[in-house]
């Protein structure tokens, strides 16, 4: 398998030229990828889709950054039996924060009706269905109940999820909080870089299935 035409937007392209061209990911946390990476190997070798479930504790700002992330990098590599999702384990809202960084990213992302719960539309292609992008905990509609991978991206919903129910496979891959610059002069700077960062990780996750399925 060898990445192929993608039709991400050119924004979203160009942002992913860009993360690829960085440096190097550090030994520790690339060992926190693979073993993602084998989950997905794993379940495209039984012939199934692989489903992962990213869980930090209000669903507002991590957990959605690597859902979306993981399935733009599935995409762009060509790996289509890959579906993404994300909860927490209590429910708050999607962070419009979170929202302006993947629109600086290239994503493009329908503006919610008001509410305590907006619901956003969020799309990686033109021709694509939506991904709706709303605080949920993790076992909640349209989340899977079984089958799944759960990568927990906080250290807060680690240490409250000791076992995930369902999940075939629970993986921690922690990343600091981009809410501790919330009204501050730094605050889209710091949400960029959390952005930059899950993209490049995830671009690594798949990369790496990418290697391992072209050689079976």
């Amino acid at each position: 398998m060898t990445t192929g035409e993608t039709s991400l937007f050119p924004q979203l392209e160009g942002t992913i030229a860009r993360c690829l061209a960085e440096g190097e990911i550090v030994d520790e946390r690339r060992m926190l990828l693979e073993k993602l990476s084998d989950f997905v190997v794993s379940k495209l070798a039984d012939g199934h889709s692989a489903r992962l479930v990213f869980i930090c504790t209000h669903n507002s700002r991590r957990s959605h950054l690597c859902q979306f992330w993981a399935q733009a990098a599935a995409h762009h590599y060509s790996i289509p039996a890959v579906e993404t999702f994300s909860g927490g384990t209590e429910v708050t809202a999607f962070n419009p924060r979170v929202a302006a960084a993947l629109r600086r990213a290239g994503f493009v992302i329908k503006p919610p009706r008001d509410g305590e719960n907006p619901v956003y539309e969020v799309r990686y292609e033109p021709d694509m269905e939506p991904l709706r992008a709303f605080s949920k905990v993790y076992d909640a509609p349209p989340n899977p109940r079984s089958g799944f991978a759960a990568i927990m991206t906080c250290s807060s919903a680690d240490t409250a999820c000791p076992i995930v129910a369902g999940a075939d496979e629970r993986i921690a891959i922690p990343y600091d909080d981009p809410k501790d610059s919330d009204g501050t002069r730094r605050e889209a700077e710091v949400y960029d870089e959390r952005c930059r960062q899950i993209a490049r990780e995830m671009l690594c996750v798949f990369s790496m299935v990418t290697r391992r399925t072209s050689l079976r």
